[in-house]
């Protein structure tokens, strides 16, 4: 199995969740204060490194076929996946805003918030 982190639609209520649904949720985390977060379109959330940000998401325990399978697929050409570092220290997977889209400017930065769902409400 494979700690994957999701902070955007693959959390639960999110539009991609039912890819991971029938995994086990390992819970709430943070990841380390590394990090940018972007908003692409206010469709989905972006993490780059490189900045200080701490992002709020959820972990899950996802065989590499389903991630290979069925939840790679479903993501947007601007993510692909990387390596990210939690506040724990623990190193796991997670879909991350591709470093064109980063440089491009396209995108707004919200690393303020540091959470997706508190981005939205506001």
């Amino acid at each position: 199995m494979t700690e994957l982190f999701v902070n955007g639609e693959g959390m639960r209520g999110g539009g991609v969740h039912h890819n991971i649904a029938g995994h086990p949720f390992l819970g709430l985390v943070r990841t380390a204060p590394a990090y940018r977060f972007f908003s692409v379109r206010e469709e989905f959330p972006g993490i780059a490194p490189g900045g200080t940000a701490a992002v709020v998401g959820e972990l899950y325990d996802v065989p590499l076929a389903v991630l290979a399978e069925k939840f790679l697929p479903d993501e947007p050409p601007e993510l692909e996946l990387g390596v990210i570092r939690l506040d724990d220290g623990r190193a796991v997977l997670s879909m991350v805003l591709r470093p064109d889209e980063v440089a491009s400017g396209r995108h707004a930065d919200i690393s303020a918030a540091g959470d997706w769902r508190a981005h939205r409400r506001a």
